[in-house]
């Protein structure tokens, strides 16, 4: 097996750069008001950009499997949080209470939307499913992610989401998104055209809020807070919540009788979380000196789902095109 495949990609690569920049760098006073202004811009264009993208299309297209996206939804907005509620006396001794509200806020979020489409395309997957099951999770999480995260910190004894929070995220991300659809008609067809404006609109947007994020937490100690076996820790936190969400996922989907397809659609859609939407609603959500631990467990988790899923997803291909060779002799035999 290549060792590439568990090597970080260059936007892991920026991202560890970016905190390394934060960390003897840090932005403060007018530059920080700068960074923050361009980080709110950056977020808004993003999300009027992903608006803009989405096909209509594709979701009506793909909505007709409910059974299937029922089960994606279910594990994304409510077996992810019950984990991190219910694995408590197990989790939080590993962490710090900062880092594990992170970890609760983790669980709250969306899935992915490239990588599961991606990953599903790779295993011979449900594709147009899986387009429609991430686009949905994407979009619900604009709304549900707030509302939950609200309700978990509560469990947690933080104290629920304000509503002026909520409001933050659908101005801030919602009303872009709704603007990106209303003129998909004009701009849509330009947008498909120029998809890496996307992907540089995603990652520069990310790469601000993490600047940002680390700067004010450096200010604040982060690092004399977070000694290295809280780090190890957290590996090991996010390890658990990644193969418990692969387990559940796959093993669910089969006792409800999903076709192989269409489970692996389940898997690599109910498991992951989005660093694309999670950095940005951190950012709406919770105070400057609280963004770096909040964010911490989102970018090790969007690594460890990356390097995990890569590999399960050639297996899952392997096997699907041993299944098809066994069918293919088997028809052979029978016309025989």
């Amino acid at each position: 097996m290549s060792l590439r495949r568990f090597l970080p990609d260059n936007f892991t690569l920026c991202l560890i750069a970016t905190v390394i920049t934060a960390s003897v760098l840090p932005c403060r006073g007018e530059a920080a008001t700068v960074f923050e202004w361009l980080t709110n811009l950056a977020i808004a264009l993003l999300f009027f950009m992903h608006g803009a993208k989405l096909s209509r299309e594709a979701v009506v297209a793909g909505i007709t499997h409910w059974r299937l996206h029922v089960v994606v939804l279910a594990s994304t907005f409510a077996l992810f949080p019950v984990l991190g509620v219910l694995l408590k006396p197990l989790l939080l001794p590993l962490v710090t209470p900062a880092l594990y509200v992170g970890i609760l806020f983790l669980c709250t979020l969306p899935s992915t939307v490239q990588s599961s489409i991606a990953f599903t395309s790779i295993a011979r997957g449900n594709v147009p499913a899986a387009v429609c099951a991430a686009s949905a999770s994407s979009l619900l999480g604009i709304v549900v992610t707030p509302l939950l995260t609200g309700l978990v910190l509560e469990a947690h004894g933080q104290g629920g989401m304000s509503w002026h929070a909520v409001g933050d995220i659908v101005l801030q991300l919602f009303v872009p998104f709704v603007a990106g659809q209303i003129t998909q008609r004009w701009i849509g067809d330009w947008i498909q055209r120029h998809r890496p404006l996307i992907g540089l609109t995603d990652q520069g947007s990310i790469l601000l809020v993490v600047y940002t994020a680390f700067s004010a937490a450096v200010l604040q100690g982060l690092w004399k807070q977070l000694p290295l076996p809280v780090l190890g820790g957290l590996l090991i936190v996010n390890a658990v919540l990644l193969a418990a969400a692969l387990l559940i996922t796959r093993y669910g989907s089969r006792a409800l009788g999903f076709k192989r397809a269409d489970e692996i659609t389940v898997v690599f859609c109910g498991s992951k979380k989005s660093l694309a939407s999670g950095v940005p609603m951190a950012n709406v959500l919770f105070p400057a000196h609280a963004l770096g631990m909040i964010v911490l467990p989102i970018m090790l988790f969007h690594q460890m789902q990356l390097m995990t899923c890569a590999v399960l997803a050639r297996r899952y291909a392997q096997r699907m095109d041993v299944d098809k060779r066994s069918a293919t002799r088997t028809e052979e035999l029978a016309a025989d």
